[in-house]
């Protein structure tokens, strides 16, 4: 009589019972060594090595055990799983690997930057809408904590101009229907901020800008600078953090739509000039993270999602024709083909890109290369 023999745990089930304090037998270890190991550009990107893996476990096991309650307990990943009923286990599964695979090890990674670095260290996350920048600094935050470094969240939105500053400029260029497209931003102050985070020679508090989306009836405005104590690791994100002007030729051939008209060519002309006043701030910048969709189109569904969840909490937002205005505006000032895409294949500007799947969830973790 034959017996039915038992499917092998899969990663998921070899974690979730982890946590449940049933370590892993020799055969399920084995088998969060290969998944390690493979595939090998995702083992490079973090360094791990068929020398160091057993280490390199060890460690991430004890920040697992000791973050995973705290990292659930969040108010997205609470309200989520909240929601989901019968789909709980599942999101709560795919938050585990994503703390496993992505978010511990990263985290491991940047703090060993910044003992490295001998001071702070200045962290470019650049992600559109929807590829999880808020959520991946919140819990980098949290991880980063556990290993006793103190950690600043700027957005690149914290920067925008004041109300009356942006106005003044979209008197001077009407195109500057919406802020967010370089030139709206006190880049100087960027400097400023930047430099200060990164000197180690005050113990003084520092003043860091903050911004109001809601003030001016949404049109947004700075508010009081908030006075933080000496930060070990600064995550500065923004949907164009760490862009690179493109050459001015690009725009003479065919442009990828919604460049589609001379008076669009003049407009992404002009925007790729004016992000050389970015430089500086860039150049602050001591690594750079791209969160990269696995197709640019996807922020358009993702920015119909939030704003449907976000009329369904009561609050007002976009109708999808104006929703997909919004979108184009920006494709038009930075299209993602021909000013992002080349980054995840540039070493030089460019440490980690994480591709990011159509239902948010991380996916290929790897070091660009030429």
């Amino acid at each position: 009589m034959t017996h039915p023999v038992s499917p092998s745990p899969s990663l998921g089930d070899i974690l979730n019972q982890w946590i449940a304090g049933k370590s892993p037998n020799s055969s399920a270890w084995q088998k969060l060594v290969t998944a390690e190991l493979t595939p090998p550009e995702r083992a490079k990107a973090f360094g791990i090595t068929p020398d160091n893996v057993t280490e390199k476990l060890r460690a991430r096991s004890r920040l697992l055990l000791s973050v995973y309650t705290d990292v659930l307990a969040l108010p997205s990943f609470a309200q989520k799983i909240q929601d989901n009923g019968e789909q709980s286990e599942s999101i709560q599964t795919n938050i585990l690997l994503s703390l496993w695979r992505l978010w511990i090890p990263l985290a491991i990674q940047l703090a060993d930057s910044r003992k490295q670095l001998g001071r702070p260290l200045i962290q470019g996350i650049l992600g559109g809408q929807g590829t999880g920048k808020t959520t991946l600094a919140v819990v980098l935050k949290l991880i980063l904590a556990q290993l006793e470094y103190r950690t600043l969240s700027l957005s690149i939105d914290d920067l925008y101009k004041t109300y009356q500053e942006r106005q003044q400029l979209r008197e001077h260029d009407p195109r500057l229907i919406w802020r967010g497209p370089p030139g709206t931003h006190d880049v100087e102050l960027g400097v400023q901020v930047l430099d200060e985070l990164r000197s180690q020679n005050s113990s003084d508090s520092i003043l860091v800008p903050r911004f109001d989306k809601s003030a001016w009836q949404g049109a947004g405005d700075r508010t009081d600078f908030e006075p933080v104590q000496k930060a070990d690791i600064v995550l500065f994100e923004g949907w164009f953090v760490g862009v690179r002007p493109v050459a001015a030729t690009v725009f003479s051939g065919a442009t990828p739509a919604p460049i589609e008209t001379e008076s669009d060519r003049a407009f992404a002309r002009d925007m790729n000039e004016r992000l050389k006043a970015y430089l500086p701030l860039w150049e602050r910048l001591d690594h750079l993270i791209v969160l990269y969709p696995i197709d640019y189109r996807l922020s358009l569904q993702w920015r119909r999602q939030a704003e449907a969840e976000m009329i369904a909490t009561g609050k007002s937002g976009m109708s999808d024709s104006e929703i997909h205005e919004f979108v184009k505006y920006f494709w038009k000032a930075l299209h993602p083909e021909l000013f992002i895409t080349p980054l995840i294949h540039n070493p030089d500007w460019v440490d980690l890109v994480i591709e990011i799947n159509s239902d948010h969830t991380p996916d290929r973790v790897y070091h660009p290369e030429e």
